[in-house]
């Protein structure tokens, strides 16, 4: 018998890993903005290196097909070209042996129908779309658009009001997305081709900890139009229309349920997560941007009718959230103590605190409300806390920050398990929740679904029970008025404008769906320039700050500076705010890791950005 030896640790294997995983790096940060088929044909070719040789699908046939998209990019193909692409591709996903050539072909077949314009623009005008072309990867993922290597450049010149100045240019919460913004902008992050991307919210958070927002005086508002515009709902969407509208010159007038403005980031995110004042600062800083009055404790459909508020103005924006709260169709939903958690979190942001001492509380779902509600029963004095969902943990909504958080502070991450009851006491509040286990399944979209697993249904107590399974909408005043809604969410262009009647838009959550915070200010950005075009102006804003030069790229492989939080054992006994402030040190380091792509790289293929 040969000898036997161990692995070897300096092999080629663990050599190409590493390599690997920096191509992994690459994979994940491909620019937005960038042709399809040249990624296609890069994710083919590789697909075809990775085959063992051993069928002929695999080891002929993607080669050929990745010569023929070749052609396509090339401007050298025919619609006989695309025939046989298909043709060959189909051929190799029924034919080739291993899930490689299998997945490579389906992917092939799948860009030809999802690309099928660039496809033939290059057959027919033998270049790319016109909308084709690399973007600054931050920006372009912002739902908002905001110049972030801008005001990282300067955080990094301790510019504190300049950045803030800059990100007011296209977003007036500055302080909300430095505390509970899901940072899509990070994804694509060209840094994580070196190690990780730049932690974009710790630095926004820095500059408004370093100068409250309420301190920087907002750019001077245009002249008067004679225009007014009534914005429903004093949510973010609401706020943000009303910030840049009121910018633009026009008399805003905002309708708000509530005594206070702010929406789900005063009335659904808890204070450990956003404290109120720093929400103020914020809306202290809206209020005076220009003319805006705000009509305070009144429902517009309710206290006055749509119609009304549409006579009323030039044009209306209705931005009313998705603020009440979903329900179980299951025996016992309508037991005492089954509350939903949108109800739960109003309370709680009215400074009404429940009490939950020696009680065991439920919740149902598996999104940032659920994990919202959980860690508010625990801060409620709440004995123990189960979180029920009936997926994966993997498969929850919820940020990987929020989840890990929870877990923390005591609460029971309890997966792959439905609620089919819930049941009773003599007095008809819950007693329990019955569960059915789960298994994971088949994809049904993106992500697997769940069935019933073959074991015996569970039984969690619970004293009480929160369902944060979503959050609807109240649309059927405005669908009275005659704006239409599918499933309750409002119908308009991504224009957000209301084709069926002139002068009405709409946006956020309400006309999406829930959503983030982000893409309910995005919405109210959106809204407000073209209520402006609608009513015959083309306004531009000032934005009173002057980017720094770039500086020559640190390529010093560099950890990400992380924002840390107060201990769980501490911070769970109490509604302050969890996260700790950046040390000078940390942020300046933060900000000397961002490339500047918008004058390096793709940013230097439009010659930079035009400020």
């Amino acid at each position: 018998m040969s000898k036997l030896y161990l692995a070897d640790p300096s092999g080629y294997d663990v050599k190409m890993n590493e390599i690997a995983r920096h191509f992994s790096h690459k994979v994940e940060v491909y620019p937005p903005g960038s042709c399809p088929i040249t990624m296609q044909i890069s994710m083919l070719r590789t697909a075809a290196n990775q085959t063992c040789g051993k069928c002929v699908p695999c080891r002929d046939g993607l080669p050929l097909v990745a010569r023929l998209m070749q052609k396509v990019l090339d401007g050298r193909a025919t619609e006989k070209t695309l025939a046989n692409i298909r043709m060959m591709a189909t051929m190799i996903r029924s034919s080739a042996d291993c899930a490689i050539g299998w997945n490579a072909a389906d992917e092939v077949l799948k860009g030809l129908d999802l690309f099928a314009d660039e496809y033939q623009s290059h057959i027919e005008n033998k270049k790319c779309l016109e909308s084709i072309g690399q973007k600054v990867p931050c920006i372009s993922l912002c739902p908002a658009h905001v110049n972030i290597p801008g005001y990282i450049a300067l955080v990094g010149e301790e510019d504190y009001a300049g950045a803030i100045n800059l990100i007011r240019k296209d977003n007036p919460f500055p302080t909300a997305c430095a505390m509970v913004c899901e940072h899509p902008c990070e994804e694509r992050c060209r840094r994580k081709m070196l190690e990780s991307p730049i932690n974009i919210r710790a630095l926004k958070k820095y500059a408004v900890d370093m100068m409250p927002v309420d301190k920087v005086a907002t750019p001077k508002p245009n002249p008067s139009t004679g225009k007014s515009i009534g914005v429903i709902g004093g949510g973010p969407a609401g706020l943000t229309a009303a910030y840049f509208l009121a910018l633009m010159g026009h008399k805003i007038e905002v309708y708000e349920t509530h005594d206070k403005l702010g929406g789900m980031l005063r009335y659904g995110i808890p204070n450990y997560r956003f404290p109120k004042d720093r929400l103020d600062e914020d809306i202290r800083a809206i209020l005076n941007s220009g003319d805006i009055h705000v009509t305070y404790n009144t429902t517009i459909g309710k206290d006055i009718p749509v119609k009304d508020i549409y006579e009323k103005h030039d044009a209306i924006f209705v931005g009313i959230g998705a603020q009440t709260g979903k329900t179980l169709r299951i025996e016992g939903a309508d037991a005492g103590n089954v509350v939903s958690a949108v109800d739960i979190l109003d309370q709680i942001g009215n400074g009404n605190l429940p009490d939950y001492t020696g009680k065991s509380v439920v919740v149902i779902g598996g999104g940032n409300v659920a994990m919202d509600c959980a860690r508010s029963a625990v801060r409620c004095n709440a004995e123990e806390v189960s979180i029920i969902y009936r997926r994966r943990q993997k498969d929850m909504t919820a940020l990987e920050s929020e989840i890990e958080s929870a877990v923390m502070e005591g609460i029971a991450l309890v997966t792959l398990q439905a609620p089919v009851e819930i049941t009773k006491d003599e007095n008809g509040n819950c007693k329990s929740l019955i569960t059915q286990p789960q298994m994971i399944s088949a994809y049904r979209g993106s992500r697997p679904a769940p069935k019933d697993a073959a074991k015996e249904k569970q039984e969690f107590k619970a004293d009480v029970i929160m369902i944060a399974v979503g959050q609807d909408i109240v649309s059927a005043p405005f669908e009275e008025f005659g704006i239409p809604a599918k499933w309750n969410i409002l119908q308009a262009g991504l224009d957000t404008e209301v084709k069926e009647i002139p002068g009405v838009f709409t946006g956020g959550d309400c006309a999406t769906g829930p959503s983030t915070v982000i893409r309910a200010i995005a919405a109210g950005k959106v809204a407000a320039h073209n209520i402006d075009e609608y009513l015959g102006y083309h306004h531009t804003l000032t934005c009173e700050a002057v980017v720094p030069e770039p500086k020559e790229n640190m390529r010093d492989l560099m950890g990400r500076t992380e924002i840390g939080e107060r201990p769980a054992n501490i911070r769970k006994k109490d509604f302050e705010h969890v996260e700790e402030l950046l040390t000078h040190e940390e942020a300046m380091q933060e900000a000397c890791r961002c490339l500047r792509c918008d004058h390096f790289g793709c940013g230097a293929m439009v010659g930079g950005r035009d400020l």
